[in-house]
């Protein structure tokens, strides 16, 4: 069994681990107990009722989170001509509409975070499936980043704004980040209400029963708080 520090005890100690917490307690908590020398990512990690064995159960999708994540994003785009005209201009931060560029990340150049492309380049992109693939970079229709060109302007700027794509793993779990521990409270709120109804509108048709069985929200160095799945759910975002 793995020793925490005299840090995370002393955040634990703050956490009663039988009680589900309202959004409220949890958002405040999640702030008292952030006690890293380094700015913590603020994550969410759902244990949904899906089978995702099925496709038809499963759980993919992105959100704007109102108030971003706090980092730096470097959007990379495929595209060439007017599309890679409109990337620049919108902010890109790398556009690969050359043959060099495409064998660069072949040869496993990855210095981006968010990956963009035009359907008309799926297919040189398709070959970078190895590198892009494990690393969670692939462009795809259903997570919104295969796009024309005309739309290559709103997807960057909702990257680089805080655009976060979750999806379901094997185990049925979900794990999303929402900001930073220097967020004050209403702004992780929003956050996490914001990807509560995003979640909320990707529940599977097919699927009968309970969807979102438990919450947790935890710092990357702290203790999980188990969220009210019930209270969580009727969250909304403050004007």
């Amino acid at each position: 069994m793995a020793k925490h520090g005299k840090k995370y005890l002393a955040a634990a100690a703050k956490v009663e681990q039988n009680r589900w917490y309202t959004p409220t307690e949890a958002v405040a908590l999640i702030k008292e107990t952030a006690t890293a020398k380094f700015d913590e990512t603020v994550e969410v990690h759902f244990r949904l009722g899906v089978d995702p064995r099925h496709a038809e159960q499963q759980v993919r999708d992105v959100v704007v989170l109102p108030h971003g994540l706090g980092k730096t994003v470097r959007v990379l785009v495929f595209a060439q001509g007017e599309g890679a005209t409109l990337a620049r201009e919108a902010g890109a931060d790398f556009v690969a509409d050359s043959d060099e560029m495409i064998a660069k990340i072949q040869g496993g150049w990855t210095d981006f975070d968010v990956a963009v492309s035009t359907p008309d380049l799926m297919g040189k992109v398709g070959r970078l499936g190895r590198v892009l693939g494990p690393r969670g970079l692939m462009p795809n229709p259903k997570a919104g980043t295969v796009v024309p060109a005309e739309d290559l302007p709103r997807v960057i700027n909702e990257s680089k704004a805080g655009r976060v794509e979750f999806r379901v793993d094997k185990t049925a779990n979900l794990h999303v980040p929402i900001g930073k521990a220097s967020f004050d409270a209403n702004m992780l709120f929003d956050n996490l209400a914001a990807l509560l109804e995003a979640v909320k509108k990707a529940r599977p048709a097919s699927l009968k029963g309970t969807y979102i069985k438990r919450l947790t929200i935890a710092n990357t160095m702290g203790p999980g708080i188990k969220l009210d799945p019930i209270q969580a759910q009727s969250m909304e975002v403050r004007e």
